[in-house]
């Protein structure tokens, strides 16, 4: 189901408001990644990235097109382990937060 443009407003307000949910967004955007949804993460970055640096502004800072990271970032993208990583350091920097990984057992009867 698509999002309504009404919707997608919302979001990029409260992200440029709410300096919690950003982080929520980057760590939510993150943990996608871990998990091989892909798709989830693409999208929770370009959310990101829209409602606060922009793709012109993520580009100056990693020295790349701003069309070629959106490309990465859209739902056929396909960026680098390299590329991704960049970005991420980018927003945890913009964000004044360094993300972790914790290990969790996972329980082997479902």
């Amino acid at each position: 189901m698509a999002l309504t443009k009404e919707f997608r407003e919302t979001v990029q307000t409260r992200v440029r408001t709410d300096p919690g949910f950003r982080q929520a967004l980057l760590v939510e955007g993150a943990g996608a990644l871990l998990r091989g949804e892909t798709d989830t993460a693409k999208s929770l970055l370009r959310d990101l990235i829209n409602a606060t640096s922009g793709f012109e502004g993520l580009g100056e800072a990693l020295g790349k097109s701003s069309k070629s990271l959106h490309r990465m970032l859209s739902p056929y993208g396909n960026p680098t382990l390299e590329n991704l990583s960049q970005i991420l350091t980018y927003l945890q920097d913009q964000e004044s937060v360094t993300l972790t990984v914790h290990a969790e057992t996972v329980d082997q009867e479902r």
